[in-house]
């Protein structure tokens, strides 16, 4: 296991390392060890709190299910044809026609990037652990052990820890973007949290002529500590350093990226200029609230529901499209899900109220592209409880593939403790490696979890 404290963060040197070698786009590679033997994947998680209408974002467009689903939303329903219809997905699913809508004139679309099989959607996915309460449920699905509430880690931070591929270290490994730490974050003290980049200074302490005696006098106070105290203060000194000497200022997305203005598009764009930094940015996360759409959801394809979707697609293509620019999609991974889906049926207020299944989208340069799991039918006897989508497939079955194939890190063991029979859906393209149990061999001799037992996956 690495020892997250001997990663340490090393701004304190880094900062006038950049200036000295003059690099205005980032880090020189040295920072990152041997390229070549650590596992350099980003991870970016996109949460969408309040439970996000996955039957409004992708639904059936034929047969007895596309008749069910027109009973049960009247107003609500996605038309097949005419103004606003859905985007074919696969002859039987569409996708609700915002995911088609362009930021700019030379912006992409998300519906695009699925076309370009660069986005995958994984139907009737999420908690095995069923519950109505968001609480609940995002704690769960953050921790990665549904029905447990007391881990002290988030399942993306026991990655952290369980990882054997990463250099010992690292100058940003993870950020947190927005007010508070995710809860896939928890535990980490490596962890940089940031809203606004612009604000993440110490430009506004005491009278500026003291300024630089007072930032010695920080860094006097907390370097000779170990404690986690000591740890994490010295690492808020250190993450200041670097982003206020290079991120500030203008931005110009690559490639021609449009980002939409705010919220998502902003938090989204600074995960991006990060990554550009070349900082050993290993994994992010961010969230998009407003999804628990009890009233005034939509009418057909227009209102509430297709404003987020418009700012959900603008933002997730505006990161693909900047970072495609420069070569990082074909290491970055971006998973977006929320707690739970919603109900078929439309309630009295033009709403949906909360329900179980859902759909995950999962983008990037090394994506299988495509629709995946199994559909479970809209049939009274085949929604869950009567009410809601069923889940086929466990949430946990594709974060497992992406840390596996793309992360390189076969510890599921302890990232998603008591997750078993694991099987890769497909979703993502990289080197098969058995999950590690302790005194399994395989037929050929190798232990589990040894790297020697890798097998490259089949697109």
């Amino acid at each position: 296991m690495c020892d997250m404290h001997r990663r340490r963060f090393l701004v304190g040197s880094g900062a006038s390392l950049l200036g000295a070698a003059g690099i205005a786009g980032g880090l020189p590679r040295l920072a990152f060890a041997d390229p070549e033997a650590d596992n350099t994947d980003l991870i970016v998680t996109v949460f969408l709190r309040g439970g996000m209408d996955g039957l409004s974002l992708v639904l059936p467009l034929t047969g007895a299910d596309r008749g069910y689903y027109e009973a049960a939303r009247p107003r609500l329903k996605i038309p097949v044809s005419g103004t606003g219809a859905a985007l074919n997905l696969n002859g039987f699913l569409g996708m609700h026609p915002q995911a088609a809508s362009h930021a700019g004139p030379t912006a992409t679309s998300l519906y695009d990037l699925y076309l370009g099989g660069k986005l995958a959607i994984v139907q009737a996915c999420g908690l095995n652990h069923p519950t109505r309460s968001h609480f609940d449920a995002q704690n769960f699905m953050e921790l990665g052990t549904p029905g447990v509430r007391n881990s002290g880690f988030g399942w993306l931070t026991r990655h952290f820890q369980s990882a054997t591929n990463l250099p010992q270290d690292i100058i940003m490994p993870s950020l947190a973007v927005g007010g508070t730490q995710q809860v896939c974050l928890r535990g980490n003290l490596e962890t940089v949290n940031m809203t606004d980049a612009g604000a993440f200074r110490l430009d506004n302490i005491g009278i500026s002529e003291w300024r630089a005696a007072q930032r010695v006098s920080l860094r006097t106070m907390v370097r000779n500590g170990v404690d986690e105290v000591h740890e994490t203060s010295l690492q808020a000194l250190d993450a200041v350093g670097i982003v206020e000497q290079y991120v500030n200022g203008t931005y110009t997305p690559s490639n021609g990226a449009v980002y939409p203005q705010g919220g998502l598009g902003d938090q989204l764009k600074l995960i991006a200029r990060i990554a550009k930094l070349n900082l050993g940015l290993r994994g992010a996360a961010v969230d998009y609230g407003g999804w628990d759409t009890h009233d005034q959801q939509a009418t057909g394809a227009t209102g509430y529901f297709a404003n987020q979707i418009t700012t959900l697609t603008q933002a997730l293509t505006a990161l693909y499209q900047d970072l495609d620019g420069v070569g990082i999609t074909q290491r970055m991974t971006v998973v977006v899900l929320s707690e739970f889906g919603r109900r078929l049926r439309e309630n009295d207020d033009s709403g949906t109220d909360h329900g179980h299944g859902n759909f995950v989208l999962v983008l990037g340069g090394q994506v299988i592209g495509g629709v995946h799991g199994v559909w479970p039918g809209l049939r009274n006897d085949q929604l869950y409880d009567g009410a809601d989508l069923a889940v086929t497939t466990d949430y946990r079955r594709v974060l497992s593939e992406i840390v596996i194939r793309r992360l390189g890190n076969n510890r599921l063991d302890q990232v998603f403790p008591g997750y078993n029979n694991y099987a890769p859906l497909g979703v993502v393209k990289g080197l098969d490696l058995p999950p590690w149990l302790p005194g399994t061999v395989f037929q050929d001799g190798f232990e589990s979890g040894d790297k020697g037992h890798w097998t490259e996956s089949v697109p």
